[in-house]
């Protein structure tokens, strides 16, 4: 089966170095691989020392680099729904002027870029796809765009076709706004459908996980265990841990042994967090890791030691069950602070925040004559208990 993997980390943590290194491994394992940076600032092409860009491009055997331009993507490939939607917030009076589709549109970057690579998966022969992804702030907007944009064409355009007849002849008189033509209306409903795809193939475990790549720093540390419980709240999985830049015991050198202990108290931290996570340790080489022979020396001293590729067994993940007032809901949500968690729900959304992050999570049908009876939090798993109203 097709796998993408996508690598994840604080800025400066090496993890460009670590998707490069997976790529290359996986190329000389015989897989025909792509490896695709999403991160804005790329320098996918300056760790194999050669010019990537918005074409796929040979990198060795079996191994290819893409850098995507969502920019050329938005003109060239949805240049149409664009058009309509910037032509309807113009006709309602704010002044676009020259702002381009980033400026009006934002997270339509994200958007374009998932949707790329979800096409390349579909279209393309490539047997593991490597993604290359900004610091972790900008991976989890990335992530989520596709379920909050899903959620947003649901609650604004349901009413599709029939409302766009009836209120066409109407609308630029009443509410001086242009409601998108027929074509447009069209590219929409497509965009709906490839949304409800993008999220099927990102949340496929079999298919697609997300790999996270730390250094044992304090700061570091704590943004990957914030990175992993909002992961788990939007429900990915994460199938891997790095520990980059692990300083070599054998030094024996008086001015590193603080910097060892301090060192070896964070690893024992992330093993303790990621008891569940494959995690693997990566040391600091002495010279840059650059082109393939730098590459190269992440898969003969390291990864050699693993099987990378194993897929890890079924994890905890949310799910709805019945119960005998009614119905419940599961989240596995590590590390979570009970005190920063807010819980509100309407008819057809429970709403889930921690901290500035929030998720929209849709009713079922079923529960939509449900409200939520209670919540607990216990090892690491939010439980919501519904009940009829």
């Amino acid at each position: 089966m097709k796998r993408i993997m996508i690598f994840t980390g604080k800025g400066g943590v090496g993890k460009t170095s670590v998707a490069a290194a997976h790529g290359r491994a996986s190329a000389l394992e015989g897989k025909k691989t792509l490896v695709v940076s999403t991160d804005m600032a790329h320098n996918l092409g300056d760790i194999f020392q050669m010019e990537l860009g918005r074409q796929e491009l040979k990198i060795a055997d079996n191994l290819y680099g893409l850098e995507i331009d969502p920019t050329y993507m938005m003109d060239h490939e949805f240049a149409n729904i664009m058009q309509a939607m910037k032509d309807m917030i113009t006709s309602s009076g704010f002044p676009t002027g020259d702002l381009d589709y980033m400026d009006i549109f934002p997270g339509m970057e994200e958007l374009v870029s998932l949707l790329k690579i979800m096409n390349i998966y579909k279209n393309e022969d490539y047997e593991r796809i490597i993604v290359d992804c900004a610091p972790t702030g900008e991976t989890l907007s990335l992530l989520k765009f596709p379920e909050l944009m899903t959620w947003y064409i649901e609650k604004f355009f349901p009413i599709g076709k029939v409302a766009m007849r009836v209120m066409k002849p109407v609308a630029k008189a009443i509410y001086k706004i242009d409601l998108p033509n027929q074509k447009a209306m069209t590219d929409i409903e497509k965009v709906f459908v490839q949304l409800i795809d993008l999220q099927q193939l990102l949340k496929d475990r079999e298919r697609t996980t997300i790999r996270l790549v730390t250094i044992p720093e304090k700061m570091v540390v704590e943004e990957t265990k914030r990175s992993y419980m909002y992961l788990s709240l939007y429900d990915f999985a994460v199938d891997g841990v790095f520990i980059n830049r692990i300083l070599p015991r054998d030094m024996e050198n008086p001015f590193f042994d603080k910097w060892l202990k301090i060192q070896e108290a964070y690893i024992e931290e992330i093993e303790a967090v990621f008891a569940h996570v494959p995690i693997y340790r990566i040391p600091w080489f002495d010279t840059d890791i650059n082109g393939l022979s730098g590459v190269d020396r992440i898969v003969d001293e390291v990864f050699d030691k693993y099987n990378i590729f194993q897929r890890i067994k079924e994890g905890k993940r949310e799910s709805y069950y019945k119960n005998q007032d009614g119905y419940g809901l599961k989240l596995y949500i590590p590390g979570l602070d009970k005190e920063k968690l807010d819980i509100h729900e309407s008819q057809v959304d429970v709403i889930i925040k921690i901290g500035n992050f929030k998720r929209n999570i849709p009713k079922p049908n079923t529960l939509r004559n449900y409200q939520i009876a209670s919540a607990n939090f216990n090892e690491d798993e939010l439980t919501l208990s519904f009940c009829q109203n």
